[in-house]
């Protein structure tokens, strides 16, 4: 992933890499991957509440900052358009976000997520009929790589599981959730259940059941 970084930071102007942007993006990254982080902690919770807390205050603070550099928000239809765009593309995407963090964890749902860039860049040659630079095609496969790596990566051991009572979707066909109930519920379902203590190895991810410090 860092390696396809590098190769988009080429500036086909001057021939050369452009340190500018990219350590501007290095900061972004960080401090996105440190927002992904603490949304994990949480991405048990409902993550359409979530989401329209982090909207909120996302929203807020942009605002704000506009405001405090004096610029203006028109009005008009162009807003109403951009406000429907940010509810899909911000919105909604934000809560398949939180949802995929209870599954993968941080940095494989990190990782998926990085591919929007290359959604977007075939989107271009797509829709715009925009040539690529040659730098995109070893930025391209190295990203793929990257993905590859994390899909087919395995990882098992043994573990031990705390009891713990807590709410979220699941059904009863994996082991977490063999608990009995007096009808048959339609699954997925959700209903506050509880985890007896558990040790045992086998195969998985850092999903909300198994974040383990090594």
């Amino acid at each position: 992933m860092t390696l396809a970084g590098i190769f988009t930071a080429w500036d086909p102007g001057r021939s050369r890499f452009s340190p500018g942007g990219p350590l501007f993006i290095l900061i972004a990254m960080a401090c996105w991957g440190l927002d992904n982080n603490l949304t994990r902690v949480i991405s048990d919770k409902d993550p359409v509440e979530i989401a329209k807390m982090k909207g909120f205050l996302a929203g807020a603070a942009s605002l704000g900052l506009a405001f405090f550099l004096g610029h203006k928000i028109p009005l008009d239809q162009r807003t109403v358009l951009a406000l429907l765009l940010g509810a899909v593309g911000y919105g909604a995407s934000l809560v398949l976000f939180i949802k995929a963090l209870q599954g993968l964890g941080a940095f494989r749902t990190g990782a998926f997520f990085s591919l929007a860039p290359f959604v977007g860049g075939v989107g271009s040659l797509i829709i715009l009929r925009e040539k690529p630079d040659w730098f995109m095609l070893p930025a391209a496969l190295f990203m793929a790589l990257g993905v590859g790596i994390i899909i087919l990566e395995k990882h098992g051991h043994r573990h031990r599981h705390l009891k713990i009572v807590h709410d979220h979707k699941h059904v009863h066909s994996d082991i977490h959730h063999a608990h009995i109930h007096s009808d048959e519920p339609r699954e997925p379902h959700s209903h506050e259940h509880a985890h007896e203590e558990m040790d045992h190895i086998h195969v998985h991810w850092p999903d909300a059941h198994h974040r383990h410090r090594h």
